[in-house]
């Protein structure tokens, strides 16, 4: 039997966000230490921009493979993912994935993994895996109060209320939500549903991307709703090379090097998330307010043909070319995060970037979009204590004043500097509790594999 647990092998069918896949290749990754190998498929999309995160030694376990869904006119190949993608092409992305269900299966039928780990959007996985007698496990890549505080609401009746307060949807988020789903549902995507039926079918466990000490009694609640374990991975973030990034990137860095320790924020919004030409000018004018240095990185959707002076307001860059440094499309955001001088990160709180930022001792100031990215930053806020969030008026509107306020306060005053030590504390657990999760998960997959076993399935193999 130890000979198998060596040779475990596993598909992963993560959803097309870089944000998804950037997790499940992580968890990929760390199995690959434990000599599991795994197939994780996507689209050609995103095949070029993981396959350069992978090093020579880790290809030999991690297989990048390449999935073809269905074709739609508007949405040709190179569109077959989240990054850059127009928001409205975004439901029409959902419905061809879901659509590709033959490949799914022909994929698994030839095969014929040890283990399946698939993602939110895909209910019919787990079927097909009991069908072909594989057993299949849910992966979350969003983290325990986000998940929690949404299944708590859908499966309880509304005179119960959660049990834990400081996490909660603004009236404004909650429309903004609601809006979401009702296009979901209007595009024909049962996506509320097909999500509650992907926690049902998973096979004993669900993996989630988090650590209890972030997050412990949250884990213990989703336990508690589904009637089974959630088991923490880890905060999986990607390992980076202070050296990698080319020239430009250097010069960056270089910037920052100029700049005194905690006197810089560093502002991004993801892969996916945009804000608009008004809010791009609320939040410009703010940080002119703050008078504190910043980095910040500005993108558009694919085949946006906007020029980042169009939206900045009128004499900003030369106004403020000295203390700031603005960035088109991407950062090293790694080493900028790990960087003395950085004192904080304006984030849309997307989970990644919450783990990143924690794991590099960085505190959050939270400016959430919409989905769980209000709920974690409530949890980063309210409950540990790692970051303040801009406020948002009853349209979910900022202001310059407030945006400057709470930059100030985070770099200059003394909370500020509170936030920052308790930042700088979690950063140490994490590192602290080192690869434990990930121990704890290879169990828990190797007595999955094991109590799965077919005898005559197996006698195969073996022989």
């Amino acid at each position: 039997m130890e000979e198998r647990k060596k040779n475990i092998r596993i598909v992963m069918f993560p959803w097309l966000a870089r944000g998804h896949i950037s997790a499940f290749l992580e968890l990929a990754k760390a199995l690959a230490k434990r000599n599991f190998i795994t197939y994780l498929f996507t689209t050609h999309a995103n095949l070029a921009y993981f396959k350069q995160t992978l090093s020579r030694e880790e290809t030999r376990h991690v297989k990048l493979m390449d999935i073809i869904l269905p074709y739609l006119p508007q949405l040709p190949r190179t569109l077959h993912t989240t990054a850059g993608l127009p928001p409205h092409l975004i439901n029409t992305l959902k419905k061809i994935f879901l659509k590709g269900k033959p490949d799914f299966f022909t994929i698994l039928d030839t095969l014929k993994p040890d283990l399946i780990i698939y993602d939110f959007l895909l209910p019919c996985i787990p079927l097909m895996a009991s069908t072909l007698h594989f057993p299949a496990v849910l992966f979350l890549t969003s983290g325990a109060a986000a998940n929690s505080y949404h299944y708590h609401l859908r499966d309880n009746n509304p005179s119960i209320e959660y049990p834990f307060p400081e996490i909660f949807f603004q009236d404004h988020e909650h429309k903004k939500n609601k809006k979401v789903f009702d296009s979901l549902e209007n595009d024909g995507i049962d996506e509320k549903n097909g999500i509650t039926r992907c926690f049902e079918r998973s096979k004993g466990i669900i993996l989630i991307k988090t650590f209890k000490e972030l997050e412990g009694k949250y884990i213990d609640y989703l336990t508690f709703l589904f009637n089974k374990r959630f088991v923490p991975v880890g905060p999986l973030v990607r390992a980076f090379d202070q050296t990698d990034g080319g020239e430009y990137n250097d010069k960056i860095i270089e910037w920052l090097n100029e700049k005194e320790k905690c006197s810089t924020i560093f502002i991004c919004f993801g892969s996916e998330f945009y804000l608009s030409k008004e809010e791009i000018q609320e939040l410009a004018l703010g940080l002119e307010l703050s008078m504190v240095n910043f980095i910040w990185v500005i993108r558009f959707p694919v085949r946006d043909k906007t020029e980042i002076l169009e939206v900045l307001p009128e004499g900003f860059y030369e106004r403020n070319w000295t203390r700031g440094l603005i960035v088109k499309d991407w950062a090293p955001q790694g080493r900028i995060l790990k960087h003395s001088s950085i004192a904080g990160f304006v984030s849309h709180c997307g989970w990644n970037s919450v783990m990143e930022a924690v794991s590099c001792g960085v505190p959050i100031i939270a400016l959430p979009m919409q989905h769980e990215q209000p709920l974690n930053a409530r949890l980063l806020v309210n409950e540990v204590r790692v970051g303040l969030e801009i406020p948002r008026d009853e349209e979910g509107k900022f202001s310059k004043e407030e945006v400057a306020e709470v930059v100030r306060e985070m770099v200059l005053e003394k909370s500020g500097e509170s936030v920052r030590k308790k930042a700088k504390e979690f950063s140490e657990k994490m590192r602290e509790n080192g690869e434990n999760d990930i121990e704890r998960v290879v169990d828990e997959l190797v007595d999955l594999y094991k109590n799965s076993l077919r005898p005559t399935y197996y006698y195969r193999r073996r022989y």
